[in-house]
């Protein structure tokens, strides 16, 4: 029993090292840029050691888990109804989806193509992957059924996250910003809406 309380207790206290080194990479990436931050800098605000950082993760996953975190509270900041409801135009809609992501992005546009380059080149989970995207998986599909597309619209929505996906990824090569990311996507969603389906 004391042995369970003292794994329980370093548990908590690996959390919420865990936190204040996500934290504090946060803050600095977000004040000094992602290339100008060092690990030893993310250790030195977090008032741990550079392998306590390590441990958490290198500089690649500290981003990601720094985005996870901007990301989520967006996430849980969207108004359900008004980005699933009916009415407006589908491509609209589409876009609509995914603009308070682009907005988090266009904030600082420099470190989201850090983000994307860092997802591209994978290798580390992220929520993008995640709850999100079951999330716009089910936005994009309720567009896409509201639109007409019946049984294709799971379909029609995986493609468009997909889309989203890649848009996002490939970011840092392309220099798109915000914008052209939702311009982008919402040609993706004209095309799989005037597109033919065939009978199965």
């Amino acid at each position: 029993m004391f042995s369970e309380r003292v794994q329980s207790g370093r548990a908590g206290q690996r959390d919420q090292t865990r936190e204040r080194v996500v934290e504090c990479a946060q803050r600095l990436f977000a004040e000094r840029g992602f290339a100008a931050t060092t690990v030893r800098q993310i250790a030195a605000e977090a008032g741990v050691s550079v392998g306590t950082v390590m441990g958490v993760g290198d500089k690649d996953a500290l981003l990601l888990a720094a985005f996870d975190g901007w990301i989520g509270a967006v996430h849980n900041a969207r108004d359900v109804p008004a980005r699933v409801s009916p009415g407006a135009d589908p491509v609209t809609r589409i876009g609509d989806a995914v603009a308070p992501f682009l907005d988090l992005f266009d904030a600082d546009m420099s470190l989201a193509r850090e983000y994307g380059a860092v997802l591209a080149r994978g290798g580390a989970a992220t929520e993008v992957f995640g709850e999100l995207a079951i999330a716009l998986h089910y936005d994009f599909a309720a567009v896409f059924a509201d639109a007409g597309l019946g049984e294709d619209a799971p379909r029609a929505a995986r493609a468009v996250y997909f889309a989203y996906l890649g848009l996002v990824m490939t970011s840092a090569v392309t220099g798109s910003d915000a914008a052209s990311i939702r311009n982008e996507l919402e040609s993706v969603a004209a095309v799989i809406l005037r597109s033919p389906r065939k009978d199965s």
